[in-house]
């Protein structure tokens, strides 16, 4: 597993922010963590990324607590994009990623071609107060990848970007794994998300109350499946079809 969560429990005071929350996240997978606003899911990356200590439980990230003496080491393995990225608006995209760059350590050549991966080389001497929301988030998932991480974390990523933005910024992400890389991504929004993941979980007051697919979900959910149909059909074969395979169908005029 690249990330391992036991009954783990952060407190603010008398809230709970995480309640004995308990998740398994495998290699190479995209995991959403899906929920309203104050569900629980950036306090739940924070202690991820060891920034939080937990009250109670365990936590393993790619092999180490978060907050033992291999965490330093084990953060040069990690990428994280907070919801509101921010950089020097009067550097241009090139000089912003060069400063992120150095403190890794990164050389021209990596930062280079992250540029050409998230899409903005063509942007890169401009400064950033000239970019839209969705270059900047193309510039933060560049930062984010610096030293080729095994595990990126991505805090509502696609707030604020419209539907092409969020299509292409999800396509990006499937790329990734593709290479092999673990993605935890969250979201208090569905559209979009459904295309990038392999499993979703949905969390609540800092509670787990469901891990699986899309599909999965659908299905303990007992959501109806409701298919349109339009245009003129020769005949209604493939609607007996359907309604011979058990899905009840309605006639719409």
């Amino acid at each position: 597993m690249a990330v391992q969560l036991q009954t783990v429990t952060k407190r603010y005071g008398a809230v709970h922010a995480l309640d004995a929350l308990s998740l398994d996240i495998r290699e190479g997978e995209i995991l959403a963590l899906l929920g309203h606003n104050g569900a629980g899911k950036t306090t739940a990356m924070k202690l991820i990324l060891g920034l939080l200590p937990a009250d109670e439980g365990t936590i393993q990230v790619l092999g180490h607590s978060p907050t033992g003496a291999a965490a330093l080491n084990q953060r040069r393995r990690i990428g994280y994009l907070p919801e509101n990225v921010s950089f020097y608006d009067n550097l241009t995209g090139r000089e912003a990623l060069a400063y992120f760059a150095d403190l890794k350590g990164i050389g021209r050549t990596a930062r280079e071609a992250l540029l050409a991966q998230v899409g903005i080389s063509h942007a890169a001497d401009r400064k950033v107060k000239t970019y839209s929301k969705g270059m900047r988030q193309r510039l933060g998932l560049a930062q984010a990848l610096l030293g080729s991480p095994k595990l990126l974390l991505l805090d509502e990523p696609t707030t604020g970007l419209d539907p092409l933005a969020t299509r292409d910024f999800y396509a990006m992400l499937g790329e990734l794994r593709q290479q092999g890389v673990t993605i935890i991504l969250s979201s208090h929004v569905l559209p979009g998300v459904e295309q990038c993941v392999n499993r979703a979980a949905i969390v609540d007051h800092g509670r787990l109350l469901a891990c699986g697919t899309l599909d999965e979900l659908r299905q303990r959910a007992q959501m109806p499946l409701v298919i349109q149909v339009r245009g003129d059909w020769a005949g209604e074969t493939p609607l007996q079809a359907l309604a011979d395979e058990g899905l009840p169908l309605r006639r719409v005029n």
